[in-house]
């Protein structure tokens, strides 16, 4: 006898394997950047060992935290679910290296990145 999974079982797994997607790619982009898990989660206003757990997939990272990483690196959100290595790569390319960095300084950054992206994606609209 055929046994077919559920939809709920189907939805949990896709739901795993973006976790584990997503916590791959925000350590590689940490990683590369530099930065500790102890400054991003201090930057994201988060335990560290909450913050592990987001690298780890072991717990789903919020949507607000997120948009935060994304601006942090230059990124837009929906990139941090690509398992595509040249939209990996490119994000990686962004990586702003830095020793110490308070809070204050990586939301300086964050906002900065932010600018830089949304003034490419106007650019590419009006076709410049």
């Amino acid at each position: 006898m055929c046994k077919f999974a559920t939809p709920r079982q189907i939805s949990e797994e896709y739901n795993m394997e973006e976790k584990l997607i997503i916590a791959s790619n925000i350590k590689r982009l940490r990683e590369a950047s530099g930065f500790t898990q102890g400054s991003i989660a201090n930057y994201l206003n988060v335990n560290r060992s909450a913050y592990a757990n987001y690298e780890t997939g072991a717990r789903e990272l919020p949507l607000n935290l997120m948009e935060k990483l994304a601006d942090l690196y230059g990124c837009d959100m929906y990139d941090l679910y690509s398992e595509n290595e040249d939209v990996v790569s490119a994000m990686l390319a962004t990586a702003f290296r830095a020793d110490t960095l308070s809070r204050e300084d990586m939301e300086q950054i964050a906002a900065f990145k932010r600018i830089v992206s949304n003034s490419l994606k106007m650019d590419k609209l009006l076709s410049r």
